[in-house]
């Protein structure tokens, strides 16, 4: 499996979802398999099937965080660069529009609400290696747009 960029923010908590999901939800998942099994007729017993939905479910989550983060690579926030990488502030501009501060991450930790863009996404993969100044061509699913690079940190 390919590295995944994290910041040490997002690997944290990305361990503590592990450690929850392995010592508190399991034993959640566990009590509910248990108690829906105690319930009697098997055949129609929708808590049991939602109860082992559930543990599939957990137990996936847990296999992923492990791969993800046994293959993260942790983003040095305070690295300082010219040009525009994973772990970069940037504030961009698109014509006619406020401009728009953005970090960019690892898909894992992306959350554009937030201000958090993938370095997979269609604009963080356009503003990568570009500095201040730049005007960069986004292809993305709605059409192409154009913006400026205004500050990188």
């Amino acid at each position: 499996m390919a590295s995944s960029y994290l910041t040490r923010e997002g690997y944290e908590k990305l361990q503590q979802e592990l450690e929850y999901l392995k010592t508190e939800k399991r034993v959640e998942v566990a009590d509910r398999l248990r108690e829906a099994l105690e319930d009697g007729e098997l055949i129609e017993n929708a808590e049991l099937e939602a109860a082992k939905n559930e543990q599939s479910f957990v137990e996936g989550r847990i296999k992923e965080l492990e791969i993800l983060l046994a293959s993260a690579y942790l983003i040095d926030e305070s690295t300082q660069s010219e040009t525009v990488q994973v772990g970069s502030k940037v504030t961009i501009q698109e014509e006619g529009l406020d401009p728009e501060e953005y970090m960019i991450v690892g898909a894992a930790e992306a959350d554009p609400r937030l201000g958090r863009i993938s370095n997979e996404s269609p604009l963080g993969k356009a503003l990568l290696n570009h500095k201040v100044g730049d005007r960069v061509k986004v292809e993305a699913p709605r059409g192409e747009f154009e913006i400026e690079i205004l500050s990188v940190g």
